[in-house]
C-alpha cells in the first residue's frame, strides 16, 4: 500500500452495528498487521469506551482535532491492540454541528487534518447516526464509504438518502468518492427475515454487498462493556471469526497490502 486508506463507516440509521463493525474491523485488521487509527467521530464516544479508553484518559480528542490545533499524531491514543489507536470522543463533540459552522471551510476540517497521517495508515472513521456536518466531514475526507446494514425489516430504508448523499459528495467536494461496499449485520439464519432480507439486498445492490455476513452474536454484545473488541474478549466466537473474515476481504476489495511490524 502506498498511501493512507481512509474509510468513513456510515448510515445514518441508528442501531446498525456501525461502531462495533468500527471497532472489531479496526482491531482485526491491526491483528493482520495494518496500520491503523480509528477516528471516533460519534459523540457518544462508544468506539473509544470500547477499546478500553476511559473518559478521564480522554485529555485530546476528535474535537481537538477538528476545532484546535493539535495533530492526528497529538490526539490519537494506542489501544492494547497493537497497531491500532483511536482518535477518542468526548461528550463535548455533541454540539460540534453548532460550534463548527462558525469555522471558515467547515466542512473540511477533518480533512485537512488527516491527510497528515503517516503513509500506509488505514483510517476509519466511526461516524454519528445523522447525515450532519461531523458525516459530512467525514465523508469529504474518505476515500470511500462502508455502510454496515441489519438485516431486519427495515434494512433498506434510508439507505437511497446516503447513497444520495456521497452522490452529492462526489460532484461537489470529493470526487474520488466511492461506495466501499455494504455490510449486513445482527444476522440470525434461524429467522427467516434475515435470509429474506440477505436475498433481498443482495438482488437490489448486487456487487456491492460483502459476501462475509456478520452474525448476531452474544459475545460481540458482551465485549464492549470490557472495553475489548470481540477478538480479544472471545477470539473463538463465531462474532470475531466472522470480523476476521470479512476483514481479508475488505483488505482485498480496500486493495490493501500488509504492513511488515
Amino acid at each position: 500500500m502506498s498511501d493512507t486508506r481512509i474509510v468513513a463507516i456510515a448510515n445514518q440509521k441508528g442501531g446498525v452495528g456501525k461502531t462495533t463493525t468500527a471497532i472489531n474491523l479496526g482491531a482485526a485488521l491491526a491483528s493482520q498487521g495494518y496500520r491503523t487509527i480509528l477516528v471516533d467521530l460519534d459523540p457518544q464516544g462508544n468506539a473509544s469506551t470500547g477499546l478500553g479508553i476511559e473518559v478521564d484518559r480522554r485529555e485530546r480528542t476528535v474535537y481537538d482535532l477538528l476545532a484546535g490545533d493539535e495533530t492526528l499524531e497529538d490526539c490519537a491514543m494506542e489501544t492494547e491492540i497493537a497497531n491500532l489507536r483511536v482518535v477518542p470522543a468526548t461528550s463535548d463533540l455533541a454540539s460540534a454541528d453548532v460550534q463548527l459552522a462558525q469555522f471558515e471551510g467547515r466542512s473540511i476540517l477533518l480533512k485537512r487534518k488527516l491527510v497528515e497521517a503517516e503513509p500506509e495508515t488505514i483510517i476509519l472513521i466511526d461516524c454519528p447516526p445523522a447525515l450532519g456536518l461531523l458525516t459530512l466531514n467525514a465523508i469529504i475526507a474518505a476515500d470511500s464509504v462502508l455502510v454496515p446494514l441489519q438485516t431486519e425489516f427495515y434494512a433498506l430504508e434510508g439507505l437511497s438518502q446516503l447513497l444520495a448523499t456521497v452522490q452529492q459528495v462526489r460532484k461537489n467536494a470529493n470526487p474520488d468518492l466511492r461506495v466501499n461496499g455494504i455490510l449486513l449485520t445482527m444476522s440470525d439464519y434461524r429467522n427467516n427475515l434475515s435470509q429474506h432480507v440477505e436475498a433481498d439486498v443482495r438482488e437490489q445492490l448486487g456487487e456491492l454487498v460483502y459476501q462475509t455476513v456478520i452474525p448476531r452474536n452474544v459475545r460481540v454484545s458482551e465485549a464492549p462493556s470490557f472495553g475489548q473488541p470481540v477478538l480479544v474478549y472471545d477470539p473463538s466466537s463465531k462474532g470475531s471469526m466472522s470480523y476476521l473474515k470479512f476483514a481479508e476481504e475488505f483488505a482485498a476489495r480496500t486493495k490493501l497490502a500488509r504492513e511488515v511490524a
